[in-house]
């Protein structure tokens, strides 16, 4: 039997020479509708100058030193006819009548002798002080208690204590003169029978009373006499003030919140402002005296810090380091109350904006 061969297979044919290829990169397909968008990231936008002025403005100690710019404003506002009455009668030694009076009757001789005007006499000035006054005292503590917290809003009574004495030391070396010329035009249009009529009718405004202390009371000195008492006054209540009303408002605050409402918070205010003052009102009574120590008409010479303790017992009894408390301890409610509520609204406000830009 004949053997024909068969066709040899596919497999068994010589292998072709492989021809040579070229790999192209495959091209994704284009992305369309909200793919287009959020298949690549992208990079944010740079930092306008609106956004960088409220992440700097949203700092915690910047937001604090404007917030009590706006309390100490709102507050002084408030009660300035009693603030004003209070001078009044703490300036008063021995002898004196013409503001021994209770404070309805001082308030309506004020209206009548000078009126509207009477009432806010010295305001100005004071609201010049009062906003760094405060911005500063509200801002240092910020500052302050950032070294001293045990962690993030944590501090204890006494650290509170220490904080709040710094801020008052701190905002009152920045801003005395400005309380001297402050007392000075406060009690210059009153009645007072030593200044005389023809003193009160020519009254010179702010600047012109600072530059004529500076030329013609002993220079730069002149414009911190008293500060020593005022410091030593000024920074346990401003102390207590801070320690007291942290402790009320954490009292006040219900359990699972953290903030108490705008009535607890006046009440925190009123009720730290009333024992901060009553324990260091003797300091303020003895700051006005020196800073009228030189004053033609109403000078009293005080020696030191001494003799005007000894001075004032002597002559006008224990009683009189407590002179115008009763209108003191009315202005306090309202002023530390609105002072404390518009801080807390005008900071939260403030962290507010950096809280939107993130």
């Amino acid at each position: 039997m004949s053997l024909q061969g068969k066709p040899p297979s596919a497999s068994a044919q010589p292998a072709a020479a492989a021809e040579p290829t070229t790999s192209l990169p495959r091209v994704p397909p284009l992305a369309t509708g909200a793919e287009a968008y959020t298949s690549q990231p992208l990079e944010p936008p740079p930092p306008t100058f609106v956004h960088r002025v409220r992440q700097t403005v949203s700092q915690p100690v910047f937001a604090a030193f404007l917030a009590g710019g706006v309390a100490g404003a709102v507050s002084r506002t408030v009660v300035s006819p009693l603030e004003r009455l209070k001078i009044l009668f703490q300036v008063q030694s021995a002898g004196r009548e013409e503001y021994k009076l209770s404070v309805g009757k001082g308030l309506m001789k004020m209206w009548r002798e000078e009126g509207w005007r009477g009432f806010m006499r010295g305001n100005g000035t004071n609201c010049v002080r009062i906003v760094p006054y405060s911005a500063v005292q509200f801002g240092s503590y910020n500052f302050y208690k950032r070294f001293v917290e045990i962690s993030p809003g944590e501090m204890t009574p006494v650290r509170r204590l220490l904080c709040g004495g710094a801020a008052g030391i701190t905002s009152v070396v920045c801003t005395y003169p400005l309380d001297i010329v402050r007392t000075r035009l406060s009690i210059q249009s009153a009645s007072f029978a030593a200044l005389g009529e023809a003193q009160r009718r020519n009254l010179p405004g702010m600047w012109s009373t600072m530059k004529t202390m500076y030329l013609n009371e002993g220079g730069f000195r002149a414009l911190y006499r008293g500060i020593v008492p005022t410091v030593a006054g000024v920074a346990p209540y401003v102390g207590m003030n801070f320690m007291t009303y942290e402790a009320i408002r954490k009292y006040l605050t219900p359990d699972g919140e953290k903030n108490p409402s705008a009535v607890r918070k006046l009440a925190a205010g009123a009720i730290s402002g009333a024992v901060a003052q009553t324990c260091t009102y003797p300091f303020d009574v003895l700051r006005r005296r020196f800073q009228i120590n030189t004053m033609s008409g109403m000078g009293y010479q005080y020696k030191s810090l001494w003799d005007a303790i000894r001075s004032i017992v002597t002559q006008e009894g224990y009683r009189g380091l407590y002179k115008g408390i009763v209108p003191n301890l009315l202005k306090v409610a309202p002023s530390m109350a609105s002072s404390w509520l518009s801080f807390e609204i005008t900071r939260d406000l403030i962290l507010g904006l950096g809280e939107v830009d993130n």
